[in-house]
């Protein structure tokens, strides 16, 4: 990447770096950042994505990647700040909180290791699912009650009438503390949160002050009274007395620090996170009439409103050594602000981010609840609320529609984002109670927890199915109301699923047409049958289900020259990467091999569409394709792109030893290793270092199944071992490598693993979960 810095007018970071103009400019407290920061950090995101931002003294950390780098190194990138006023306090602003005795210190969220662990290790029992279902009723019934006192009115204000009330009251319930002064405990959040992350005037301070100091106050007033009769239910009476068990892991400071830090973050995150979610989807229509038609969407639906428009959008670190992060060098003691909304918008791991897909199946990967050892503990609990609201709002108000002309104001801050008011209007003539009481039916089975991968699918009209040679069928895929598709990147695949089968393919038709997707199916006689079902059954006019578009195998559009290689089916993904480069006007060559040309798909479109670029290699014609002498003259600013059969993948592999790092890109089609037998495997122990816990994996379990049966969120997308998605890091233990993702020096440095199909080698493996 070249320098965006114009050194001769710049000033200079802590490094000597000079600052460019932008991120001279970059100022949270504007309200251009509330209103959209992803938006406001796009330039970021493509020409500086770590940028020191005088403004606030932090490095700004904004892509994806980096974003969940700096979260997953909690020894090297430690929360301590993450409470630490972005606004240092004025002498008068702490005199006064002195006067109420303020000693806020340590609390889940920015305390080291191994203190942190510890702790959260006691104290995680209330946040498991089993536990969590059981507020789902409570949840239900209130959001019922609140929407009985307006659902006949025709407008109200969603966050005055019910999203901030139910939350603090749900809240309220799961610590244990009373119901009562509401508006009190609002107004306390406010002046933490813009104490913490905010930037107000120093007469402004003074107040905030005030009600600060007065938050402490209440909050050691409720514990005291709490400590005092400590057989309540509620996870602060839990914790209190895992202090008398444990007081060298639950000290008191921490409770009291605790206790007025839970009371702002409990309800708060999920208030705000409700009103955007309904903002979002009320403004995307079309995503708002999708989810009242088909409710089983909603879930996902949540996890998209979290991904575009989290009330989480920026976390805060400091280095701990001298560190890189997206090849920016970070001093010791240097500090970074890390914005989840931006890397939620990152291009390079999401495709068509800036667009609203509740479809979209890799939602769930969105970094607004954090990732690592310091995920949100009650992600569970907003996910459960938000699903309700939305499944009551749906079945109750579909008609209903923002008010027109309202003006969206947020809280001036650098990491929480919720609209103070939304107002939304409807027609009471046409409420579905109203003329039918089939709206009143039940709600869908409630499960809590992230979104079954199977159900966030989209259906699909066949469009037309055409021969692309011997066993080779191109089905082109529409919507059925014709509604343009979500844009896709070359090197996306699909998940097509009709007959009882599910299967992945690439995307080959023109990335720009956004009326259809096309798929090429390889008939296999020998397969497991869904080849066969879809080359064999399949035809136009049918509705099929598909997940997807997901883009695992991008170019790095970086690279001077791309060598592009494919054997067979692999041609699929190949070819949208050819077209790309071409519009790109990059330097490329084009290689295509086959046994046969009646068996190479997509060849008259590759040869119009490539002459001059495209080399074929056609067995039966004598012009195998010569690996080594074709890639001779491979260097640093190369890079090779293959999708094929096993044995092609394992040739430029073994090449691959001799190359810079990072040079091949490869992607298989198939894999060999995706059916567990328990006759032929042994059961395992995962220790989590991070979690304290150890996990038994049984010999008709997957690792994966493991992990998440005991509440911990790995996600997944293939579960075959093709993807990567399910990737965790190894401490200690021998890995029994059966994906297709790790090149042989990734396996050889022993490091990764894939959930979904790799094992122990022996009786104990040790996860840095």
């Amino acid at each position: 990447m070249s320098c965006p810095v114009d050194h001769a007018q710049a000033g200079r970071s802590p490094t000597g770096c000079p600052v460019s103009a932008q991120a001279a400019a970059f100022n949270p407290f504007e309200p251009g950042y509330l209103q959209d920061p992803a938006g406001t950090l796009a330039w970021a995101r493509e020409e500086e994505p770590v940028f020191y931002s005088p403004e606030l003294g932090y490095w700004v950390v904004t892509r994806y990647e980096d974003v969940k780098a700096v979260f997953r190194d909690n020894l090297l990138f430690s929360p301590a700040v993450a409470l630490e006023k972005i606004t240092p306090a004025t002498p008068e602003v702490l005199r006064i909180l002195d006067t109420y005795g303020f000693a806020m210190k340590r609390t889940m969220v920015n305390e080291d290791e191994p203190d942190h662990m510890a702790r959260r290790r006691l104290l995680m029992d209330a946040f498991m699912p089993e536990r969590l279902i059981a507020y789902e009723p409570i949840v239900r019934q209130m959001a019922r009650q609140y929407m009985d006192r307006f659902v006949d009115a025709g407008r109200a204000d969603l966050v005055g009438a019910m999203f901030y009330e139910i939350p603090l009251t749900i809240a309220l319930k799961f610590l244990g503390v009373p119901d009562d002064g509401a508006e009190q405990l609002r107004r306390f959040a406010v002046a933490h949160t813009l104490n913490t992350w905010g930037r107000p005037t120093p007469a402004e301070q003074i107040e905030i002050a005030h009600n600060v100091g007065r938050f402490w106050q209440t909050a050691q007033e409720i514990l005291d009274t709490m400590m005092a009769r400590p057989d309540g239910e509620g996870w602060m009476y839990e914790s209190i007395r895992e202090w008398r068990r444990h007081p060298d892991i639950v000290t008191e400071s921490y409770l009291r620090s605790m206790m007025m830090a839970i009371l702002a973050a409990a309800h708060e995150t999920t208030s705000n996170a409700t009103a955007n979610a309904f903002m979002t989807l009320l403004t995307q229509r079309s995503a708002w009439e999708a989810i009242c038609d088909n409710p089983a969407l909603i879930p996902n639906a949540v996890e998209e409103c979290l991904r575009v428009a989290g009330s989480i959008i920026a976390w805060r670190r400091v280095a701990t050594a001298d560190a890189q992060v997206g090849g920016v060098a970070i001093p010791e003691g240097g500090k970074l602000l890390i914005v989840m909304a931006s890397a939620n918008a990152d291009r390079r791991h999401f495709e068509n981010p800036g667009e609203v897909d509740i479809y979209r199946e890799n939602a769930v990967e969105h970094l607004t609840f954090g990732y690592g050892a310091h995920q949100c503990m009650g992600k569970n609990i907003g996910r459960m609320q938000m699903r309700v609201f939305l499944e009551e709002f749906a079945r109750r108000l579909p008609h209903m529609r923002l008010a027109p002309g309202q003006k969206f104001d947020f809280l001036s801050n650098t990491s929480f984002r919720g609209p103070e008011a939304l107002w939304v209007e409807w027609d009471p003539a046409r409420n579905p109670e109203r003329v039918a009481t089939a709206a009143l039916k039940e709600s869908l089975p409630f499960y809590i927890g992230p979104p079954a991968k199977d159900g966030i699918t989209r259906p699909m009209r066949v469009q037309a199915v055409a021969s692309e040679g011997d066993g080779l069928v191109r089905l082109v895929l529409a919507d059925p109301a014709g509604k343009p598709l979500p844009a896709w990147t070359a090197g996306a695949h699909v998940d097509l699923i009709a007959g009882g089968f599910r299967r992945k393919y690439s995307l080959c038709g023109l990335t720009g047409d956004r009326s259809c997707y096309q798929v090429v199916v390889q008939r296999e006689a020998g397969g497991r049958g869904g080849s066969r079902h879809f080359c064999d059954v399949l035809k136009a006019g049918d509705t099929v289900q598909l997940a997807g578009p997901k883009n695992l195998f991008r170019i790095d559009e970086g690279g001077n020259h791309h060598v592009l290689i494919a054997g067979g089916i692999g041609i699929t993904p190949i070819l949208a990467m050819a077209d790309r480069l071409k519009a790109m006007g990059a330097s490329y060559e084009f290689h295509y091999a086959g046994a046969s040309r009646r068996k190479m798909a997509l060849l008259a479109r590759a040869a119009q569409d490539h002459a001059g670029r495209l080399h074929l290699h056609v067995s039966d014609e004598g012009t195998r394709m010569d690996l080594p002498a074709l890639l001779a003259g491979v260097n640093t600013a190369t890079r090779v792109y293959a999708c094929g059969p096993d044995r092609l993948i394992d040739a430029l592999e073994t090449l691959a030893e001799a190359w810079p790092e990072g040079t091949l890109h490869f992607e298989h089609f198939s894999t060999d290793a995706t059916l567990l037998d328990p006759a032929r495997e042994h059961a395992f122990e995962a220790v989590l270092k991070d979690s304290g816990l150890t996990v038994p994996v049984r010999a008709d379990q997957t690792l994966l199944q493991a992990l998440q049966g005991v509440g911990i969120d790995v996600p997944c997308d293939c579960g075959e071992g093709l993807c990567g998605t399910c990737e965790v890091a190894v401490a200690e233990g021998d890995i029994d490598h059966r994906d297709k993702v790790l090149s042989k020096t990734e396996r050889a440095a022993n490091q990764r693993m894939m959930a979904c199909c790799s094992r122990a080698r022996g009786e104990r493996i040790t996860l840095s979960l």
